[in-house]
């Protein structure tokens, strides 16, 4: 008989808890919520002041059997979910399961699984609090209500199951209203000039860029301007006006947090936010390190903290000092956001003493990429500013100015580890200027006109969209990877080299949802649901009364736009490709894989082909049109039209002309189409064979 039973969310988690205590604790996992509202119907009582009916989770009949029979036997039983509110709400949700055992059940939480953080917490048990459990059930049954109400709206008008949410379609709606952007803009010339000059006695050279006339900055939008001012410094000395020395400091950024972990990893290392809250959750529930056996690698991966304990402050410090010099540590305190949850730490590693590449053989290679930039990142936090000398030179030639800026570094300070990464393009100047004075003359070698054009805003990235719905306080840190990964799995938004972009599709569902659903899908709307759930969570607001306040107006919007839909139909877009069964033009279609062709006449015909989009090199190996194709895993590659019959050219590589093609470059594109095929031939043919052994056995028993 155990005396203790702890029960946490994953096997992972459990097994490296186990290894934290004594033989006679048993540790179970729920894999994840046990109980939720049913798939089938709405699933909350409007009538009873908005009850949620929960139920047990199809599937986990066995595993609430096993945690009942363990809670029974055990002498006081632990839950220890995440520590947030879904931890929360998972571990409320556990004890109604456990209800016969009240007397016994007690919550634990720890933002790192050590050995002494799991110790310390079973000492240190509570009660659940319910105002995080209301918090998330607020979110739940809010979001329940609109996606149940405003989805079957979408499925008459556009085509069934598609989806509707609150978080979900305000990022397709930024992406969509960005894309308009884009389609909008219109270009405006302007032109920069550059002069490369020579310091005379060492012969260093340097670009100086045209700044305007007598320290008035000058925009230069057309060419005669430039040829006016090319003119007038024809023959000009270029002389030294001013010259300004100094330094300048930067600070290292912040430990991460959610987002800026998952924007540091979109940039960095290439991962979607999906991939980095997977290998995220895996550092922190435990790796097996030699000598050390299975710890948790980073502490709780999902907050919006800056915060880092005085423990983990001193560790740092001393890692610091004997690895880098006193001169490089300093102690830094991070201000975090107003409505940040600051009961958490930001994400860091729980052992300052394994350094990334001491433990890189126990990792996997997505495990080492993550861990070496929160490793990194959380120690260059609490480093030293790196130091520049700076130097700044405006440049006379007659009544114009040139401007140079160059900078050195002093001291790399936290640079030596880690330096954040950026969205921008711009990139920041380096290199010092040579060692110029006042009044001194110099060469010029060469003057350079550019022409060059305004550029629209540039597409969201995963890591841009999330700093976006961040910055707009839309969502939280555990939101941002499912609300992007749906998405993306509805359609209403493709990826193409790290860019989001809207499919047509998305397009007809924003302007569906934005023009009937005007207060809903808004960005004030949801940061404002935000902000009431985290006073829910502080215990300032009540969760039914949020939900009372918001049904009575959403209810009303439902019915208006019902009725005024009531006679919409939504006309397909026409093709220019026709029916070659029929006869008519085929119009555009959205099916489980995307965009196809199908025939108008439906019914009566069923013709329907997929949209095959070309490139202008022809195949290099038969000369034929050359198609791009997509893999599941939504990845392009390169067919001859005549494959396989009559051609086998295929690659992951877009051909160019006149290249000669090496039939070994198919190999590896064949094996991933054709591996998808071998796997679902497999599994039907298993399928079969088990259906037949049922069969059989009944027959025998008859």
């Amino acid at each position: 008989m155990a005396d203790k039973l702890i029960i946490v969310e994953s096997p992972a988690k459990a097994s490296t808890i186990k290894k934290f205590l004594g033989g006679s604790t048993k540790v179970l996992a729920s894999m994840g919520h046990i109980r939720d509202l049913p798939k089938s119907k709405l699933g909350i009582n409007v009538e009873e002041d908005f009850e949620p009916q929960y139920i047990n989770i199809r599937g986990k009949g066995d595993l609430i059997k096993e945690l009942k029979k363990e809670a029974k036997k055990a002498k006081k039983v632990y839950i220890a979910t995440d520590p947030d509110r879904e931890g929360e709400a998972i571990a409320w949700h556990l004890a109604k399961i456990l209800e016969n055992e009240k007397a016994k059940i007690t919550r634990v939480t720890f933002n790192e699984i050590t050995k002494t953080a799991v110790q310390k917490a079973i000492k240190e048990p509570r009660d659940i609090d319910i105002k995080l459990v209301d918090a998330q059930q607020a979110r739940r049954v809010l979001d329940r209500i609109v996606g149940y109400k405003m989805s079957p709206v979408l499925w008459k008008k556009v085509k069934r199951g598609l989806s509707a949410g609150r978080v979900q379609s305000v990022a397709v709606k930024l992406i969509v209203d960005r894309e308009e952007e884009i389609e909008k803009f219109i270009p405006v010339e302007y032109w920069n000039i550059y002069a490369n000059l020579e310091e005379k006695e060492n012969k260093k050279q340097f670009e100086a860029k045209f700044y305007g006339k007598e320290n008035k900055k000058q925009e230069i939008h057309k060419e005669e301007e430039v040829k006016e001012i090319l003119e007038n410094i024809k023959k000009a000395k270029y002389i030294v006006d001013s010259v300004k020395k100094g330094e300048k400091k930067r600070t290292p950024a912040a430990p991460f947090t959610t987002s800026t972990m998952q924007q540091e990893a979109s940039r960095k290392v290439g991962f979607t936010l999906k991939k980095t809250m997977s290998v995220a959750q895996g550092l922190y529930e435990g790796v097996k390190i030699p000598e050390k056996g299975t710890i948790g690698l980073i502490t709780y991966m999902r907050t919006d903290s800056t915060r880092i304990s005085e423990e983990a402050r001193a560790t740092a410090k001393t890692h610091i000092e004997n690895t880098y010099g006193k001169e490089y540590y300093e102690n830094r305190y991070y201000k975090g956001k107003k409505d940040a949850q600051d009961a958490h730490e930001a994400i860091r590693p729980t052992y300052s003493d394994l350094e990334p590449d001491m433990i890189k053989g126990s990792l996997t290679t997505d495990q080492y990429k993550l861990y070496k930039l929160i490793y990194n990142r959380f120690m260059a936090s609490q480093m030293a500013a790196a130091i520049f000398n700076t130097m700044s030179v405006n440049i006379k030639a007659n009544e114009y100015i040139f401007k140079a800026s160059g900078q050195s570094i002093k001291f790399k300070g936290f640079m030596t580890l880690y330096v954040e990464g950026t969205d921008s393009k711009e990139k920041e100047e380096d290199g010092m200027l040579p060692d110029l004075n006042e009044k001194q003359e110099l060469k010029l070698n060469k003057i350079t006109p550019k022409q060059s054009f305004t550029e629209p805003p540039p597409r969201y990235t995963e890591a841009s969209l999330v700093k976006a719905l961040e910055e707009q306080g839309i969502g939280r840190p555990s939101t941002y990877s499912p609300t992007i990964t749906t998405i993306l799995e509805r359609r209403y938004i493709e990826k193409e080299q790290k860019q989001l972009s809207p499919t047509e599709l998305g397009r007809i569902v924003n302007k569906l949802l934005t023009e009937n659903f005007t207060d809903v899908v808004n960005t004030k709307f949801t940061a404002k649901i935000e902000e009431e759930f985290d006073e829910i969570a502080d215990g300032k607001e009540e969760w039914k009364k949020i939900i009372r306040e918001f049904y009575g107006p959403f209810e009303k919007i439902i019915e208006k736009v019902e009725k005024e839909l009531e006679h919409v139909v939504l006309v397909d877009e026409v093709s220019e490709v026709e029916c070659e069964k029929c006869g008519k033009m085929m119009v555009y279609k959205y099916g489980r894989y995307g965009k196809f062709l199908a025939c108008p006449g439906y019914p009566e015909c069923k013709n329907a082909k997929p949209i095959i989009e070309t490139i202008d090199v022809p195949c290099p190996k038969c000369q034929a049109v050359v198609q791009i194709r997509k893999t599941k895993r939504k990845r392009n590659y390169y067919m001859c039209e005549n494959n396989p019959e009559s051609c086998d050219y295929i690659s992951w590589n877009k051909p160019k002309e006149g290249e000669v093609w090496n039939p070994e470059e198919a190999e590896d594109v064949k094996k991933e189409t054709e591996k998808k095929v071998t796997k679902k031939t497999a599994k039907t043919t298993k399928k079969k064979v088990a259906t037949k052994s049922k069969t059989a056995k009944k027959t025998t028993k008859k």
